[in-house]
């Protein structure tokens, strides 16, 4: 029997295990940490898109970072309209696949830019279940991101979805296996993220095994923490890994990326994946 996980993830990733390159948008206009120039913005997106391409990364995720505190749900036109101008200045520039996260979890957003700049997937923080966040309680939203993605002919667009997303504790308690069970066949989740309890902090490899064995066909992608010293072990299981925090000089997560620390971390990936 076919797979439809894998056909679809592999279709936008051409059967690589891929590490899925940051570029961490400087804050956007309306943001408390706006500096005024959205040149700048785009500037620091195109550097960090270059950098992380040229020295390896199979795809790119536009992300507003620096947007803090988040809405829960972000539909402000200035926002969406620069991350939109950003992210398309980014496609400009690389020819890898590129998604789109908008947070805190706003899935209406990412997927109009993702569909605007013709990228390929988008990273959604709570597809399934209920969180509670710094923001506050966030619902999962999924019927109605399944119904937008068809009323805008978006259906390739796949969905990279949080499993216990970082930053947050889940409202009520369920087994990590029948979550990724639920997200994937009835959330419509494309492949699931696996991240730790925060931006620093990896996931646990018991819990990546954990989730593995209940959903083995599933794509299943590292979310958080990455560095050089874990790429290699976590390469033996995992299926894909973000890679953000691990490009900054020093953890640093107000510096550009790092041609070196990003080609380092890539090439330690890779040797973990020989047949890739």
């Amino acid at each position: 029997m076919s797979n439809p996980y894998l056909k679809r993830f592999n279709g936008v990733f051409g059967g690589k295990a891929p590490v899925l390159g940051m570029v961490h948008m400087l804050a956007l206009p309306g943001a408390p940490e706006y500096g005024g120039n959205l040149n700048d913005v785009i500037d620091r997106a195109v550097q960090d898109a270059t950098t992380l391409t040229e020295n390896g990364v199979d795809a790119l995720i536009v992300e507003n970072f620096h947007d803090y505190p988040f809405y829960p749900d972000t539909v402000e036109p200035e926002t969406v309209a620069a991350a939109a101008l950003v992210a398309r200045e980014v496609s400009r520039v690389s020819e890898v696949p590129l998604g789109i996260n908008i947070l805190r979890n706003s899935w209406k957003a990412s997927l109009g830019i993702a569909a605007a700049v013709n990228a390929e997937f988008i990273r959604l923080n709570i597809l399934t279940d209920a969180s509670v966040t710094d923001q506050g309680i966030i619902n999962s939203e999924a019927h109605l991101v399944a119904r937008y993605k068809k009323h805008i002919g978006g259906e390739h667009i796949l969905t990279l979805a949080d499993l216990l997303t970082k930053h947050a504790r889940p409202l009520v308690e369920r087994p990590a296996g029948v979550i990724a069970e639920d997200m994937l066949n009835r959330g419509g989740a494309d492949a699931i993220i696996l991240a730790g309890d925060n931006t620093a902090m990896p996931p646990s490899l018991d819990r990546l095994h954990q989730v593995k064995e209940a959903m083995p066909d599933a794509p299943v992608i590292l979310g958080s923490g990455m560095t050089a010293k874990h790429a290699a072990t976590y390469a033996e299981v995992a299926d894909g890994a973000v890679f953000g925090y691990g490009s900054k000089p020093d953890h640093d997560m107000d510096m550009p990326a790092s041609g070196e620390l990003t080609r380092e971390f890539v090439g330690l990936w890779r040797s973990g994946k020989p047949s890739s």
